[in-house]
């Protein structure tokens, strides 16, 4: 139970928030509402379940986790597999799984018990704000807990739940992503009108070229290293399928029609939304259970071609690939947390109300000691149970995140990349782009319709 231990170590700093408001940050935050403040400790317990996932898979785990009774010892059983399984390759996988397991049940848990909360005057709402100590104490049981699920079919039917689940995931980021993009463009015209100044356009542009080129040298990396002459065409597929897409809605993006329902619609946008679809192009690629046409990014490198006949303990977990995507995910949590949009449609999609952010003026106590400011007494700022369905959704992202969406191989007996990962990311990318391009019609379309 180490991991247990580090996840206690971590969090102790929340096990102190026990009041109706999240206190201690709003000591870093004393100028905050109390709906934001709430959000970012519970991103922080997301945060936290990852930093502990990332340790259980660190080499030299697996010696402490094998002590788990019942968890891995004597070899390991799967579904389809009729040999034992080594469980020095597995044993980080499953503690992945579990941890993971653990945090999708209390944010559902929460997500369900939060259903309608219309006001901070709901009984539950007090649940939602305070009491951190016991929900912590609630995380850690279901965690301990976890690690006592027999294997049977558990590891299975989980990898199952984790991939529809990221890519639900995948679509909200996408969503998030393009209310950031629009949100951006926005706010620097909007900046540069006022100002006078073309910093601000010369900032537009500057990062529009810095996207086009990125997502551009993506293309040709991608055909040099991931394609090969007479072989990999679901790749070349995919890299020119995504290719025309992006040029396309940046075509969209600037035509006439569209400019005139949508002043700030531009080519900013449809650069950041070409940069992410490459990015998932590739994390598709990297999927690819064909080792000839997924080099890892060490063996692009050292210029050393892997093979079919790879030893599998030089197959790594822990890549480029799996960094990336925490890093984005790091991003789209946080901004979910403090995100203030423009946009009404996305606000009415997130159930989040329009200019709601960090602002505000904090309290100050008999006591001196400054408390978020509740804002919600009249309503909530957010959809509390919608909160924690994506905060579900994001612990099996990271689940799959970290074992690079792997599932054990009946023949090798190792993680192997499977194509039905391939076939969600790339579909999540083609879904992705049409949300974007929707969003740039859809004025034209319906020209009743308030799409500000």
């Amino acid at each position: 139970m180490g991991a247990c231990m580090a996840l206690c170590s971590l969090a102790s700093c929340a096990s102190c928030l026990c009041g109706s408001a999240p206190c201690l940050l709003c000591g870093c935050c004393p100028s905050s509402n109390n709906s934001t403040v709430t959000r970012l400790v519970f991103s922080l317990f997301l945060l936290m379940g990852t930093f502990v996932s990332v340790i259980m898979i660190l080499p030299g785990m697996e010696t402490q986790l094998r002590k788990i009774p019942g968890f891995c010892q004597g070899g390991s059983t799967i579904p389809g597999i009729e040999n034992p399984v080594d469980c020095d390759i597995l044993v980080g996988y499953k503690s992945v799984y579990r941890m993971c397991f653990a945090m999708t049940c209390f944010f559902f848990l929460f997500s369900v018990i939060m259903i309608r909360v219309r006001s901070s005057k709901d009984p539950r709402a007090a649940i939602q704000n305070g009491f951190w100590f016991f929900k912590f104490l609630i995380l850690v049981a279901i965690t301990v807990g976890a690690f006592f699920i027999p294997d049977g079919t558990f590891n299975t039917v989980w990898h199952y739940f984790g991939v529809v689940g990221s890519f639900i995931f995948i679509i909200i980021q996408l969503i998030l992503l393009i209310d950031f993009a629009h949100s951006w463009n926005k706010r620097w015209l909007e900046n540069a009108e006022e100002s006078g100044s073309k910093c601000w356009y010369a900032g537009l542009l500057s990062f529009t070229l810095l996207h086009y080129a990125l997502a551009f040298t993506a293309v040709v990396l991608f055909y040099v290293y991931y394609t090969l002459p007479d072989d990999c065409t679901e790749h070349k597929v995919f890299i020119s399928l995504n290719l025309i897409f992006c040029i396309v809605v940046s075509v969209v993006a600037i035509m006439p029609k569209i400019q005139e329902a949508q002043p700030h619609s531009g080519l900013l946008q449809a650069s950041l939304i070409s940069l992410y679809t490459m990015y998932v192009t590739w994390s598709a690629m990297t999927n690819n259970p064909n080792r000839k046409c997924n080099p890892s990014l060490l063996s692009i490198v050292s210029t050393v071609q892997p093979t079919d006949d790879t030893p599998p303990e030089q197959r790594q977990w822990w890549d480029a690939q799996s960094i990336v995507g925490l890093v984005i995910f790091l991003f789209c949590t946080l901004y979910a947390s403090i995100r203030s949009s423009n946009n009404t449609q996305v606000n009415k999609l997130m159930q989040t109300e329009e200019g709601v952010g960090l602002g505000g003026d904090a309290e100050v106590g008999d006591d001196g000691v400054r408390r978020a400011v509740d804002n919600e007494e009249d309503g909530v700022t957010y959809s509390y149970s919608f909160f924690h369905f994506h905060l579900c959704l994001a612990s099996l992202y990271i689940m799959m995140t970290l074992t690079n969406w792997y599932q054990p191989d009946a023949t090798t007996q190792v993680m192997e990349s499977t194509m039905p990962s391939v076939w969600v990311k790339i579909c999540s990318s083609w879904l992705g782009l049409a949300l974007y391009l929707w969003t740039l019609v859809a004025p034209v379309i319906f020209p009743d319709r308030d799409f500000n």
